[in-house]
């Protein structure tokens, strides 16, 4: 990757987590005013440069509170530790039959290196026996100003199968499992694409749970986890 193409993938990365913060309806029209107010072409230093007020103009007659502001600002101006993370790829649902969906607790790179209640971002992956893909990268800044922030972060992974993480508690554990998502332990020094592998190793027998969400004739993934968290 060229210099010019990563400064432009972390800026499309700023914007993107900023918008985040929004409800859905509202996300394409806050870019658009972001664009317009720092104005072309955007830089690095142009989004840094931002500030709350202009913020509050960019998002309409949507109202934060001060704190999630200066949330929105942090993150305009490269604040957050998100920069670094790969690219997703656009995914349709239905365009990988059999798959299923994977959240990886990260800090860095595409490093599997988070806790569940403290990484910066989970990184989204559909998984097939043969083929994975990431299709989008969440930080989890929102999380943090939420009342139950493992709640948060349990409900920013519904439509996750499965999450591999560091470690998790066993409160947070119990929100996933309301959220139909199963938590993984990982051992330490792993990235992204081993833990897929390993995955799609064994993917061809998922649990009877598992194989509902896929679509697929049910066996058993159990020793796989237990592998795993050993």
């Amino acid at each position: 990757m060229t210099h010019t193409h990563k400064h432009e993938r972390d800026l499309v990365q700023r914007l993107a987590e900023a918008a985040r913060v929004l409800p859905d309806e509202q996300r394409a029209e806050f870019v658009r005013r972001v664009a317009e107010t720092v104005g072309p072409p955007i830089t690095a230093t142009r989004l840094a440069a931002i500030r709350k007020p202009e913020v509050a103009a960019c998002l309409g007659e949507r109202l934060l509170d001060d704190d999630r502001l200066e949330l929105v600002r942090s993150i305009l101006a490269g604040e957050r530790p998100c920069a670094d993370a790969p690219m997703p790829v656009a995914y349709v649902d239905g365009q990988m039959p059999g798959s299923l969906r994977l959240a990886i607790a990260s800090n860095s790179g595409d490093a599997l290196d988070g806790h569940f209640g403290s990484c910066a971002r989970f990184l989204i992956y559909q998984v097939s026996a043969d083929e994975s893909r990431l299709v989008d990268v969440r930080s989890t800044v929102a999380c943090e100003r939420a009342e139950d922030r493992n709640a948060a972060r349990a409900g920013l992974l519904a439509d996750c199968h499965l999450v591999y993480v560091q470690s998790i508690g066993g409160p947070a554990a119990a929100k996933l499992a309301r959220a139909g998502v199963h938590p993984i332990k990982w051992p330490a020094g792993s990235s992204s694409s081993a833990a897929i592998a390993r995955l799609q190793a064994s993917i061809h027998a998922p649990p009877p749970w598992l194989a509902r969400a896929m679509g697929v004739d049910a066996a058993s993934l159990a020793r796989f986890a237990a592998e795993v968290q050993a």
